[in-house]
């Protein structure tokens, strides 16, 4: 029997280019989809990996790029109208006739949640499990490790780590034990995993403070937690470039974190081993590689680098979340709550896996 053929979405990013990378060493075939070809899309060519570009909210070219193909990994888009997408490729999906999606969810994923990605992801899980012949599971990170570890260079060049989520408890996961769940999901396909849903966690509960000693060992100096209100948060995204629509997610979910959402059922779950075979990495193997980065090398150049951003951030202007919500016109609840305070979403996520 053939192996069966892979579309991964979002394949050049920082999580479907691990995913692309697990399912190459499974040795099955992949094609990755990507919305225009640059030197990371030609790296994976390079691979031997199958390159189709292809606009995500266009049904005629999401059809050509699954046409072939057996089975599929939705990454959503961090873009206003991801729902628009979603609806696309489930139209597309049906019509190349896959036989198994695997979809990127969310553990906050909740009808009512003042984040309108938070929302349309809910509406996503509902619309694929919906797909006439195609079979899907659900695949529900909570945090990512990444999240924590943006501001790497800051604690390695500065000893300074900024705290947005209070006393807040996650598990925060890593992208490359999210991938090696995903492949698996993929390679072993409908017949295991259809109608499932999946919640891969890190190890053990942290706060932001524990995070701190830990990248503290990492780095090998002193490392100072700095508690950070929101909207300085504004600040560093404009000063960094960031896309105002991400951050404006991403406050949301730093609140989700202080209320508790994150450790509710228990906050840790034994998917990575259950699904891999392999315990999931600490936090601390994780911040171990974002220390080895370019960006967090304790040079005199990045020092200065860092030294000149961190005192410049109050001088920005920062993004006005409230403006930027209003002026993108979303349609939002007319009573938006976080997960944690939902009746509903509270019962569907008593338990985990």
């Amino acid at each position: 029997m053939s192996q069966p053929r892979i579309l991964v979405t979002g394949a050049t990013g920082g999580t479907g280019l691990p995913v692309v990378s697990e399912l190459l060493a499974r040795g099955l075939p992949v094609r990755a989809m990507v919305h225009r070809r640059d030197s990371r899309s030609a790296a994976l060519e390079q691979r031997g990996v199958e390159v189709v570009v292809a606009d995500i909210y266009d049904p005629d070219q999401l059809f050509d790029a699954l046409r072939g193909v057996n089975r599929a990994y939705y990454l959503p888009i961090m873009e206003p109208f991801m729902i628009q997408s979603a609806a696309a490729f489930a139209v597309a999906a049906r019509e190349a006739k896959i036989e198994h999606v695997v979809q990127m969810s969310q553990w906050t994923s909740h009808r009512a949640h003042p984040a309108a990605m938070t929302q349309q992801t809910w509406l996503v899980d509902k619309l694929f499990s919906a797909i006439p012949g195609v079979a899907h599971t659900i695949f529900n990170p909570g945090m990512f490790a990444h999240n924590f570890l943006r501001t790497m260079d800051f604690a390695a060049l500065l000893g300074i780590y900024p705290v947005l989520s209070g006393e807040g408890r996650a598990a925060p996961v890593s992208n490359e034990d999210m991938a090696r769940v995903v492949s698996v999901l993929l390679a072993q396909g409908p017949d295991k995993h259809a109608g499932r849903s999946y919640r891969p966690t890190g190890p053990e509960l942290l706060t932001a403070h524990e995070m701190a000693r830990i990248i503290a060992r990492v780095v090998g100096h002193r490392v100072l937690p700095v508690p950070m209100p929101i909207w300085m948060l504004g600040k560093v995204a404009q000063q960094q470039g960031i896309d105002p629509y991400q951050i404006t997610i991403l406050r949301h979910y730093m609140e989700d974190m202080k209320r508790g959402t994150f450790s509710f059922g228990g906050g840790v779950t034994h998917v990575v081993e259950q699904v891999t075979g392999t315990p999931a990495e600490t936090f601390e193997t994780t911040a171990r590689r974002y220390a080895a980065l370019p960006f967090a090398q304790q040079t005199m150049g990045n020092r200065i680098k860092a030294f000149i951003n961190f005192n410049m951030t109050p001088f920005y202007p920062g993004y006005n979340f409230t403006k930027f919500d209003r002026q993108l016109r979303l349609p939002m609840p007319p009573k938006a709550t976080l997960s944690i305070d939902d009746a509903q979403w509270r019962e569907t996520h008593c338990t985990v896996s």
